[in-house]
């Protein structure tokens, strides 16, 4: 309750030492902020990245739909073919794919 209290507290008139105790407060939260928040959606987004550009032919994948196939075809425009069933492709976009989901894959068949 003591460092509630503290939190709380208004600063004092003459207005020394308040300011720059909520200046180090504030460059706190923000800090915090960031190794909680930022700092692992940037690793995460990078790792889908990672994930993206390293898909090949033959690969088994997951779309965020839901969608269960291997790649048939990877193509420039950012695309690739996906069988869903044999003889049965479909073109969809590669940011589509589901890294979570595609490496979960492996973990349900054993």
């Amino acid at each position: 309750m003591q460092l509630l209290s503290i939190f709380l507290m208004t600063p004092d008139p003459s207005g020394k030492g308040g300011s720059s105790f909520s200046l180090l407060f504030m460059g706190l939260m923000i800090l915090v902020f960031w190794i909680f928040m930022i700092r692992p959606q940037a690793k995460k987004a990078k790792q889908q990245k990672a994930f993206i550009n390293d898909l090949k032919k033959g690969d088994k994948v997951v779309t965020i739909a839901g969608i269960h196939g291997k790649i048939n075809k990877l193509n420039e425009d950012g695309t690739l073919e996906l069988e869903v069933s044999p003889g049965s492709y479909i073109k969809i976009e590669k940011s589509t794919v589901s890294m979570e989901m595609t490496n979960a894959l492996p973990k349900q068949s054993a």
